[in-house]
């Protein structure tokens, strides 16, 4: 299920949105044509604010009995996080359209194990009564890289693609992006190369593939960037791609790592064109990063989508300790890919389930048949990382939100879904997944099983209560159909008896953010 539409949000326009709780800064306008579907709409304004989100539309609960398979990309993005926190550290609510829940819940780190074998990620299935509907079932499945120690990675070969366009001109753009980049040249040891091609009216390589023991020649070539011009971002990429294929390590690290606010404005610059481009470019085994910076004219739903369709990850830094979060403390995790394509297939039992529904992950969405297909792109892991994936489900005995589609007359009628005779087995659901290490374009696949002890939500671990506070949090602030009992302050209470130890402090700043969203909300 694709997001439909875009938005382009502008001040001081009528609140009179199609589906968005907006207040306190840029206003949401879009227009629905007879189909229902909103299509971008723009005014001229002495001062306009024209970020773009995609309109998000929420996965609906689904028949197990008529869709026993739920199939999709896993994604290790964080942006939509940092980035709702700048709207609420303004004081201001987020446009539904910036909160992508699967990335709320996966800017946090979670307790898993580290695999055991020579899969490069582990497994963790767990269930337990849904904090906003007790009637249902929450499933957290969550998946672990295997850490590698940054000394002990291989050799890295990365290319800063940065816009030096006019519009990176603020504080909050270009010259964070410089201090951003700083702090990871300080990872990077002799063996490591760095180049750094930048882009506005024109592109060009300001310095060239050099080893990082030259360390004085690549900062200084940092500092003497400046921000002036129009965004030819497409000619920009094209040229880092080739830089790095120039200076290709083979079993090293290869990466381009574009640093923008996503203005492309000159030359390629359609969405479609541009990821085009990106899947052709995907190809050379050269990943890709996306770090989004700034406001204003913000740009999130176009490399959201460039970063989906080229081998990478995206994070948004709104300040200097984001920037230390994703370049220093995972640094490896940004650098190193250890699973390419990684699907996901959860097989639910009928006799067990009878509705579920995916929460978030509205772009990842795969056919069942996608899930064989190699040739498929999927997501990314990298060293470390967590990813977390969570599923709404109700069981048997209670009533159902799927909605109901008659049967064909053609198909044959099946067993009652509500009989324990369908599938001999306790299991509530399997969990398929599929993979392909870096280098290779051949999957290999296991499979990990989940029996329900009908867990009390209390009873549930540390890191399950937490992620799914995160995962409510995410409901409210959309203002989603399917929020049910969810509240702030539940929220705040959870957040609270779950916080841990908390190393970074991001889970207490977590919770100064529902704070902050009650009061925009009137709750408190």
């Amino acid at each position: 299920m694709k997001n439909a539409g875009l938005f382009i949000l502008s001040l001081c326009v009528s609140p009179v949105l199609a589906g968005c709780s907006y207040s306190g800064g840029p206003i949401v306008d879009a227009s629905r044509n007879s189909t229902g579907s909103h299509h971008a709409s723009s005014f001229e304004q002495t001062e306009f604010n024209t970020e773009s989100y995609d309109d998000i539309i929420e996965n609906n609960f689904l028949s197990v009995k008529e869709n026993p398979l739920s199939t999709f990309s896993i994604d290790v993005d964080t942006a939509s996080y940092s980035n709702v926190r700048r709207f609420l550290n303004q004081n201001q609510t987020p446009p539904a359209g910036a909160v992508r829940i699967e990335e709320f819940v996966n800017y946090f780190d979670y307790n898993y194990p580290q695999p055991e074998d020579e899969t490069p990620f582990s497994v963790h299935n767990e269930v337990a009564v849904c904090p906003w509907n007790k009637e249902h079932r929450l499933v957290r499945i969550g998946l672990k890289g295997r850490e590698v120690e940054l000394e002990n990675r291989p050799a890295s070969n990365p290319v800063f693609l940065l816009d030096v366009s006019g519009s990176m001109n603020s504080p909050d753009k270009l010259p964070l992006v410089k201090k951003a980049l700083k702090l990871l040249i300080e990872q990077l040891g002799e063996n490591d190369r760095v180049a750094i091609a930048v882009y506005a009216s024109a592109s060009g390589l300001v310095l060239p593939s050099t080893t990082c023991d030259h360390a004085n020649e690549i900062l200084g070539a940092l500092d003497r960037l400046n921000a002036g011009g129009s965004t030819n971002g497409g000619q920009g990429i094209q040229l880092a791609y080739a830089t790095a294929i120039e200076n290709f390590i083979e079993g090293g690290i290869n990466r381009v790592i574009l640093c923008t606010d996503g203005d492309f404005n000159v030359g390629i610059s359609n969405r479609s064109d541009l990821s085009d481009l990106i899947i052709q470019k995907a190809k050379s085994d050269v990943f890709l990063s996306i770090l989004g910076f700034g406001k204003g004219n913000y740009k999130d739903a176009e490399m959201e989508e460039l970063t989906n369709k080229g081998n990478g990850n995206y994070a948004y830094i709104d300040s200097l300790n984001e920037a230390k979060k994703v370049l220093v403390e995972q640094a490896a995790g940004t650098l190193i890919t250890i699973a390419k394509d990684v699907k996901i297939q959860v097989d639910f039992n009928p006799a067990k389930v009878q509705a579920y529904r995916l929460i978030g992950y509205e772009n990842r969405l795969l056919n069942a048949e996608d899930f064989h297909d190699d040739t498929k792109d999927a997501g990314e892991i990298g060293a470390g990382h967590t990813v977390t994936a969570m599923y709404e489900i109700v069981p048997w005995g209670v009533d159902s939100p799927a909605g109901f589609a008659e049967p064909s007359k053609y198909k044959k009628p099946s067993v009652s879904s509500s009989t324990n005779d369908i599938v001999k087995s306790d299991e509530l659901l399997t969990v398929r997944l599929r993979y392909k290490q870096p280098e290779s374009d051949e999957s290999i696949r296991f499979d990990v099983p989940l029996n329900d002890d009908n867990n009390s939500f209390d009873a549930a671990s540390l890191d399950f209560q937490f992620a799914a506070s995160v995962a409510e949090f995410g409901l409210l602030l959309r203002d989603s159909k399917y929020k049910g009992d969810a509240s702030f302050e539940n929220v705040r209470v959870l957040a609270i008896q779950n916080q841990g130890d908390d190393l970074h402090g991001y889970r207490s700043e977590f919770i100064q953010l529902v704070d902050k969203a009650a009061k925009l909300a009137g709750e408190y």
